[in-house]
């Protein structure tokens, strides 16, 4: 549409941003699990018909670089020309553009004038998707059926309303059915808030002008991140990074980038990266992608819209086989938000030499996870998922942050009182845990301290932090940041534990976590 008027493209740039952020919106108002209405560990986008993404709330960065494959892999197994109006499908396989299994996705298409015009998302973690230990995090599982449920796509809603035998199918496996049904209930919610607001875009400019719009936005975003590569100069980069294990005898596992700039294209090749990990930090390759997109921007110094027209001056490649391509069966809870950010920090090492003044040092760069299970004898199950920020990388101009969430994830702790007032714990300490920000000429942000006491009889734990054998690194000069610590009082002994771990605890335990401080940058003076 040679005539698309280009203020009516941003306006409607500015209508799915905002369709996307009313998504977010009912969750966080109508979901259940804190993890969701407190936490904020949930994400929305809206794609085309074809499931080129098109608009996204403010979420989690590594959700939203997944959400651009899963319509177009979703289309693959259920054909556009299938969908009917009303339907919502929901999934978690990792085959569809998947994270990992508790990120759970609920896609409506949307419909004007009887045809598919775009599709409404609503990605959320659920706090436990079944599988063999509460939470779904199994440190050492095997295969991925020991983590949780898989999800194939199946219709959780009709025109005629919600099906109920799906929904029960996947609530008789979940520990806290209760609160599982409410979430599942605000993901069709959220869908539905979207899909009013797309047809009233579609009323308001016209369908076609609407179709073209989203279309004309992708172009835009694609010569926006053309131009962006252009500006770096041509050549071969390398950079590594370390997962704190899961290396040969219990070393450090090692993520690979070899980045090649060449012309307005780029090429990101992953497949250095070490082979499957007996543990639960492999990833799906679409995390892999996603991770490379958001770094991609970084790099780029812009403020570009994420969309499938800026990931086309890309080339992605993984290695079957590998921990980032490790096949459908692999355990990958840990590698959707931990592996993932080593992508990140390696491809900052390999344009250090080019770019410094664009990047930030190593930071608490973690889910700093916490999955606290009180079971219930006859009764639901109670699910804390407690995620832990910590110390942001120092810049070029200033010292890092503190007490903060860095590059992939965009999520908050539970405040104290809703933690008191719904479970059997009592947090005995909230505070910055000052000097563990590495120096340099500008020092990296300080960490976080939490402490909990467990007031139930037992209480099932999982922990998943990365940065507590390899700590954040320091650029340009710079030292790198205190690591993280994990240590448990029990019977008057204080003992350090493992960062990924499960385990029992028992009445009065109480458990300290200490998150790392960011790396500093440059030589301190």
């Amino acid at each position: 549409m040679s005539g698309l008027d280009p203020f009516v493209v941003e306006v409607i740039r500015h209508g799915l941003s905002a369709a996307a952020e009313e998504m977010s919106l009912v969750m966080t108002r109508s979901a259940r699990s804190p993890l969701l209405r407190e936490a904020g560990d949930l994400s929305s986008a809206i794609t085309d018909a074809e499931g080129g993404l098109a608009g996204q709330g403010k979420d989690i960065p590594i959700h939203m670089g997944a959400m651009a494959y899963a319509i177009p892999e979703l289309l693959k197994l259920k054909p556009l020309a299938a969908m009917r109006e009303g339907d919502a499908l929901i999934f978690n396989i990792g085959k569809l553009g998947g994270n990992h299994l508790n990120d759970v996705k609920v896609a409506r298409p949307v419909f004007v004038d009887g045809r598919v015009v775009a599709w409404a998302i609503s990605l959320a973690h659920w706090p436990d998707v079944g599988g063999t230990w509460p939470g779904s995090y199994l440190v050492n599982a095997v295969d991925s059926f020991q983590e949780a449920i898989r999800i194939p796509p199946v219709l959780l809603a009709t025109a005629e309303g919600v099906q109920r035998g799906v929904m029960d199918m996947i609530l008789s496996n979940v520990r806290d059915p209760v609160a599982c049904e409410g979430d599942m209930l605000a993901q069709l919610a959220s869908t539905r808030a979207a899909e009013k607001r797309i047809r009233e875009m579609c009323a308001q400019y016209g369908t076609e002008t609407f179709l073209a719009a989203l279309k004309r936005l992708h172009d835009l975003s694609e010569a926006e991140m053309r131009e962006a590569i252009r500006d770096l100069p041509d050549g071969v980069y390398e950079g590594e990074d370390f997962l704190d294990e899961g290396g040969p005898d219990g070393a450090p596992a090692r993520i690979h980038v070899r980045i090649e700039i060449k012309g307005d294209e780029a090429l990101f090749d992953l497949s250095g990266s070490c082979d499957r990990v007996a543990n639960f930090c492999n990833m799906t390759p679409y995390i892999a992608r996603s991770a490379v997109a958001y770094g991609a921007r970084v790099l780029s110094g812009r403020d570009m819209q994420q969309n499938a027209g800026a990931l086309r001056p890309l080339t992605i490649i993984t290695r079957p086989g590998s921990i980032l391509e490790p096949g459908f069966d692999a355990p990958v809870a840990a590698g959707n938000h931990e592996t993932s950010m080593r992508i990140v920090d390696a491809m900052f090492k390999a344009m250090e030499g080019v770019i410094p003044e664009r990047l930030t040092a190593g930071g608490a760069a973690t889910s700093g996870l916490l999955n606290f299970c009180e079971p219930r004898k006859g009764l639901p199950w109670r699910m804390l998922y407690e995620v832990h920020g910590g110390g942001e990388g120092a810049r070029i101009d200033r010292d890092g942050v503190s007490a903060t969430r860095v590059l992939l994830t965009n999520t908050s702790n539970t405040p104290t009182e809703m933690i008191e007032t719904n479970y059997a714990i009592r947090v005995e300490r909230q505070a910055i845990r000052r000097g563990s920000g590495g120096a340099g000429a500008h020092r990296g942000g300080d960490g976080v301290v939490r402490r909990y006491r467990i007031l139930a009889p037992e209480m099932w734990l999982t922990a998943c932090l990365e940065r507590s054998k390899v700590p954040p690194f320091g650029l340009q000069g710079g030292e790198p940041g205190l690591p993280f610590r994990l240590t448990l009082l029990r019977d008057g002994v204080e003992t350090q534990l493992d960062g990924k771990l499960n385990m029992l605890l028992r009445q009065d335990d109480v458990l300290t976590l200490e998150s790392a401080g960011g790396g500093g940058y440059g030589v301190a003076h």
